[in-house]
């Protein structure tokens, strides 16, 4: 590593977030002078890229909003950092667990991600009930366990966070890929508990809207990585429904439908276009190995 390159980068996305911005950067400063700050303004309107500047941040501008996951993206490949640090610039995420994510980290970890570990983490019921089944549809498709699937707080390796970037949405589902993606590359991912405060300002996320992406992210995901983990267990229901149905047509009408043969067929295709599906991924990853 060059001697004048950074060791640590952090990178904070922020739309509209100038108020709580201001503490934020004047704590990291203080923590970690030697760091390189970036704050990605996704289209504020408010000044939020004139008060990070004036602290002395790097400030990478979008004019409109382009969305969470795109500003990770934009601030990740500006910087030059071996580590990088992600964090949300609403004042939920304390400076002060900036070193306990480097901490682990250099004990042999890939990345960290700051799992919150209470129902006071949370921004309502709702939330926390739809995180706690996200993390367990998530742990069963990559066969780890997952403590917090959307956590926006984590410290990487860079090098291996940018092999990443291309799967990320630009949406607030980056949490979840990145997350998964890092898993079924076998790369080692640990869960630092954090507390985090309640944000200021107000969400930009839709409970609804954004809880469909990210069961649609976790899905991509996990086909791209796991397939039969997909199209198994649909495949096995295809076939126990044919099966049923022939046992319930021969009991009553002693024949074979063609309902029983479409299931069982349909049964046998969904299980070899999983497994041709595997075979492209394993074959993926040897070439990138």
């Amino acid at each position: 590593m060059n001697e004048t390159q950074p060791a640590l980068s952090i990178v904070i996305p922020a739309k509209d977030e100038s108020r709580s911005l201001t503490e934020l950067l004047q704590e990291l400063k203080r923590m970690h002078p030697a760091a390189e700050l970036i704050v990605v303004d996704d289209g504020s309107a408010d000044g939020t890229g004139e008060v990070a500047r004036e602290i002395g941040a790097m400030v990478v501008r979008n004019p409109q909003s382009l969305g969470n996951g795109a500003a990770i993206k934009a601030g990740v490949r500006e910087a030059h950092g071996r580590v990088v640090v992600c964090m949300d610039a609403d004042g939920q995420h304390a400076a002060s667990d900036v070193n306990r994510l480097l901490e682990m980290l250099s004990q042999g970890h890939d990345m960290v991600v700051g799992a919150r570990n209470s129902r006071r983490s949370q921004a309502s019921l709702w939330r926390h009930l739809a995180n706690a089944f996200y993390n367990l549809l998530s742990s069963w498709m990559t066969g780890h366990r997952i403590l917090d699937l959307t956590s926006g707080f984590r410290a990487a390796d860079t090098t291996r966070f940018r092999e990443f970037l291309h799967l990320l949405p630009n949406g607030f589902s980056y949490p979840t890929t990145i997350t998964m993606a890092f898993f079924r590359a076998g790369y080692r991912v640990g869960y630092l508990a954090v507390e985090v405060k309640k944000r200021e300002g107000k969400s930009h996320i839709r409970p609804l809207r954004d809880g469909v992406r990210f069961l649609l992210i976790i899905f991509k995901i996990a086909t791209l990585y796991s397939p039969l983990k997909i199209f198994l267990p649909i495949s096995t229901l295809f076939f126990f429904a044919g099966i049923g149905n022939y046992i319930y047509t021969f009991h009553t009408h002693h024949q074979f439908t063609n309902m029983s043969a479409l299931m069982l067929i349909t049964s046998v295709l969904v299980f070899l276009i999983g497994l041709v599906s595997e075979q492209i991924t394993t074959l993926l990853y040897s070439r990138s190995a």
